[in-house]
């Protein structure tokens, strides 16, 4: 199993100090928000691409890839019923996936909540569909710059729309692609009425990215969750990619998350 962390809860550390802290700690991926970089990523110029990923190996640190995709710029969704917004967020995806392949990442983790939910105007079946075309126009170039593309279940909280595995499950075996998986994230996974395990054994031959928390919003141990039943699961799946710490409560600190984080994921993996 490999040990990676996101980007995002550094805030304002330089990207050098971020890569040389992770590495230090252990870890030998890290995932980045692209609005950590840029507002747009179209912003990001070959140099400075150049640079993110320089720094990374010299750290001997891969770069998964990268989430938060729709955080910004303002105004995107896959799910709008306007087909200029939907198509602007086409060709918005087609850049981060250009953007992620600069960078050798092979991941793109689309949780983007708000940049999906039901339009008060759409249907269920209507928002789908939206959804569904979008991901089929990406997908040819996601296959051409090997990049997959990793669906996300969120919970009721965040988003109105693909808030189960079974639901994420449904469009990915219906749009069948090679370089369209799941991703799985305990926080999410505990808003779901199946047990955590349960629904990872679903996820069998489609998972294909991990993300360690906790619902307290913070990484994995800090709280009530137990990552043995987890690891079971995921062993039983045959799942040997990446678990990959994310958490959105930020207050203990970078260092402390970072170093805690792959403390007791190492307690409880290795």
């Amino acid at each position: 199993m490999k040990f990676g962390i996101c980007n995002e809860m550094f805030k304002d550390w330089k990207w050098k100090e971020i890569v040389d802290c992770v590495a230090n700690v252990g870890y030998e991926g890290i995932e980045i928000a692209p609005f950590t970089f840029a507002e747009d990523v179209n912003e990001i110029s070959a140099t400075k691409r150049a640079e993110i990923l320089s720094l990374a190996e010299q750290n001997n640190l891969e770069i998964i890839g990268l989430h938060w995709l729709l955080a910004s710029p303002k105004g995107l969704s896959i799910s709008s019923p306007d087909k200029d917004i939907r198509e602007k967020t086409t060709k918005y995806l087609k850049d981060l996936i250009i953007f992620c392949a600069d960078l050798n990442g092979k991941l793109m983790i689309f949780g983007s909540p708000k940049q999906r939910d039901i339009f008060p105007s759409s249907t269920y079946e209507e928002t789908y569909n939206y959804a569904k075309e979008v991901f089929l126009k990406i997908l040819p170039l996601a296959k051409e710059k090997n990049v997959t593309i990793a669906l996300e279940p969120l919970t009721k909280k965040e988003t109105n729309f693909i808030t189960t595995a079974e639901d994420a499950l449904r469009m990915i075996k219906e749009i069948n692609h090679p370089n369209f998986k799941l991703h799985l994230d305990v926080k999410a996974m505990s808003g779901e009425e199946k047990p955590i395990p349960e629904i990872i054994e679903s996820a069998q031959n489609y998972l294909v990215h991990f993300h360690a928390n906790d619902p307290n919003l913070l990484g994995p141990g800090f709280g009530e969750v137990d990552y043995q039943p987890i690891k079971d699961a995921l062993k039983k799946i045959n799942y040997n990619e990446y678990l990959s710490v994310e958490v959105f409560d930020f207050s203990p600190g970078p260092e402390t998350i970072a170093k805690k984080s792959i403390e007791y994921l190492k307690k409880v993996f290795k």
